[in-house]
């Protein structure tokens, strides 16, 4: 919804251009009456009635929508809330501590005296943590985890201090007890080993050329590296409880429950991670060209995934598929590639698409199945900056226009006769000087 409170629906085409390079644009913003599946659906296939002549509707592939529970009526959980949301419950304490770090931000923020001593003290502020975004979770995380000492020193100080109110001592001495409580630290110091695995899938998944083939790749190591994290959770209890000098609390949680609340939490998010990228059967097509499972395919060729992959696309001729697969397979210099797009790229460059023209095709199809909704999200963000509080009442056409000109400046300024093809952009801009400030 943008700031005149009119529901916006982005619409982002991925495609692969004449230069056989995998692009990904902003089309532009559709508004919605309602917000419900029935109205985005007429929506789109309304709109996509004018852009595809007929004989072109053949080449859409598929359809990508965030996991956000934007639909009213509809359920669905966002990985980054599967992650860092609902992971065990609130049984215990300790289970959230993101939730506690929130916390932190918000204390310094409503005070310019607050924020002060935290200048001095630790002369670094702290993110605010967010469910939309993984990497603000990692920040708060590393952010309380590496300055926790200055932060208690921080804490102090406020209390110490005869110019502060009594709620503001209160409140500094709860976050006190909280930095120095041994369930709070373990289950900190757990989050802090799990965030830089986070960090780098998100950076991974962000790309604009991520395929089906890639992402299955990162989603497995993803799944490793916290598998390892899991099979380490002993020597870190026993660790957290040998350094700790902290009497123990009455309520605190024993050193059996550390094990098995860290268990449970590695445990979930694997198993959101697995559900979250789930491949469903029309996908299936993406195993027969993962290059490090070509040995294996030399052996035994995948028939089940290539009957998969026939069924779900009719217009591949299966005989001669087959025959370029085994080909492939058998071929060491294949076997280097990194997802679908390096070998994509690899028959252009070789002027191979015609000798595999079968795998090309289905290499076509996998590269432009969206893989990641990042695009829709930058898009989102495009649309609070240009159409805010100043400026709520511009009409549909002119805030694609200004949306385009910010998002594709790049190919903008590239067309030396962008006037001349769009004109319906430039009427609905007020002067060529307004383009030169975009």
């Amino acid at each position: 919804m943008d700031i005149s409170t009119q529901n916006q629906l982005v619409l982002v085409l991925r495609y692969i251009d004449d230069r056989n390079t995998v692009q990904e644009r902003f089309f532009e913003f559709i508004p919605l009456q309602s917000a419900n599946a029935e109205a985005i659906a007429t929506a789109l296939s309304e709109r996509l009635a004018g852009i595809l002549p007929d004989e072109q509707k053949g080449k859409l592939i598929c359809q990508a929508y965030d996991g956000a529970s934007v639909m009213r009526g509809a359920t669905s959980v966002h990985f980054s809330r599967g992650l860092l949301g609902d992971r065990t419950g609130n049984r215990q304490p300790g289970y959230k501590p993101e939730t506690d770090l929130g916390g932190f931000a918000s204390f310094f923020s409503r005070s310019p005296k607050r924020t002060s001593v935290l200048d001095e003290q630790v002369a670094h502020r702290l993110p605010t943590s967010s469910n939309v975004r993984w990497n603000f979770h990692s920040r708060a995380v590393n952010t309380v985890f590496e300055h926790r000492e200055d932060l208690v020193e921080c804490f102090r100080r406020i209390r110490s201090s005869s110019g502060f109110d009594d709620k503001t001592n209160k409140e500094a001495g709860g976050y006190i007890r909280l930095l120095e409580d041994p369930d709070f630290n373990f289950f900190l110091q757990l989050f802090h080993h799990i965030m830089p695995h986070v960090d780098f899938l998100y950076a991974k998944l962000q790309k604009r050329n991520i395929d089906s083939v890639h992402i299955n790749g990162c989603i497995q190591q993803f799944q490793k590296d916290i598998q390892n994290i899991r099979d380490s959770i002993e020597a870190m209890v026993v660790e957290q409880s040998s350094g700790s000098d902290q009497p123990r609390k009455r309520r605190a949680l024993r050193e059996e429950d550390h094990s098995r609340i860290a268990a449970e939490v590695c445990d979930t998010i694997m198993g959101h991670t697995k559900e979250r990228f789930a491949f469903t059967d029309h996908l299936i097509s993406a195993t027969l060209l993962q290059a490090n499972r070509f040995g294996e395919y030399h052996n035994s060729f995948p028939e089940v995934a290539l009957i998969s992959t026939l069924k779900a696309y009719p217009m591949l001729n299966g005989s001669k598929l087959k025959t370029e697969l085994s080909l492939i397979y058998g071929k060491e210099e294949f076997k280097s590639c990194c997802g679908a797009v390096d070998l994509f790229q690899l028959f252009v460059d070789n002027n191979l698409s015609e000798v595999f023209s079968e795998t090309v095709t289905l290499l076509k199809i996998i590269i432009t199945t969206p893989m990641s909704t990042a695009e829709a999200e930058r898009c989102f963000s495009t649309l609070k900056r240009v159409k805010n509080f100043l400026r709520n009442t511009m009409t549909q056409d002119r805030l694609n226009a200004l949306a385009i000109l910010s998002m594709e400046k790049k190919l903008v300024n590239e067309m030396t006769d962008f006037n001349q093809k769009l004109p319906a952009f430039t009427r609905s801009l007020e002067s060529q000087t307004h383009i030169r400030k975009m």
